[in-house]
């Protein structure tokens, strides 16, 4: 049976990660997480002390880094995430790298780099990549689109026990301020703005368990694949 390309987009705290990491388990697909290729290239920003401001500054430094991926522990552990060969699968995932890695995301550069590496992911099929821009500008032509979305207060929920979660001290106010922030930098960039792909499938995932979602998935594949 060909292996599909799935692209599963939609905003921050919908769930995207969790639902795509099972069902690429689900499948035996590749998962690939592509917010996680711009929070690597923010931490090097930071890193490196280069001025976010500074386009082609950043943009020279995503054509120069090394993303890769390696399986989590299991299937709710995110997966690992090595930048230049050093595993920073936990210092991507706090509040001030992703509210860098916004800002670095709506830099043209930076997204011709990662998308021609992102493209290169899944050039054969058989990989579930999640994002921003995934089915309208990364694979266009996938077999299977889904926008997964969810309430904003739902969102920052989410997101609030995911910091909690990881040791981070934060309130839900906070995180909803910052969730606004980035969904208004998300859908209103130039360049690969955050947009549901015409022929994409909408879930609302307010109140449903990732499995469920999965499942839906699972047969919105299958009659893509019968063609019913």
């Amino acid at each position: 049976m060909k292996p599909y390309t799935i692209a599963i987009d939609g905003p921050a705290g919908a769930g995207k990660s969790t639902v795509a990491r099972l069902l690429a388990t689900r499948l035996g697909y590749q998962y690939v997480d592509s917010g996680a290729m711009y929070r690597a290239v923010a931490l090097k920003v930071r890193g490196s002390g280069t001025d976010p401001e500074d386009s082609d500054a950043v943009s020279a430094l995503a054509r120069t880094v090394r993303i890769t991926f390696a399986p989590g522990d299991s299937d709710y552990t995110e997966q690992r995430v090595f930048l230049d060969n050093v595993d920073v699968s936990g210092e991507i995932r706090t509040p001030e790298i992703a509210s860098l890695a916004s800002v670095v995301s709506a830099i043209p550069g930076v997204r011709t780099a990662l998308v021609t590496n992102q493209q290169s992911l899944g050039t054969q099929g058989g990989v579930v990549m999640e994002g921003r821009d995934i089915g309208t500008v990364v694979f266009p032509h996938a077999e299977l689109k889904v926008f997964l979305t969810a309430s904003a207060d739902e969102r920052a929920s989410r997101r609030h026990k995911d910091i909690l979660a990881r040791g981070g001290d934060t309130t839900v106010e906070a995180v909803r301020a910052d969730q606004d922030e980035r969904d208004a930098r998300d859908c209103g960039r130039a360049v690969s703005p955050l947009t549901v792909a015409q022929d994409a499938v909408e879930i609302i995932s307010d109140g449903k368990d990732p499995e469920v979602i999965v499942n839906e998935i699972v047969h919105l594949l299958d009659a893509e694949r019968s063609g019913t």
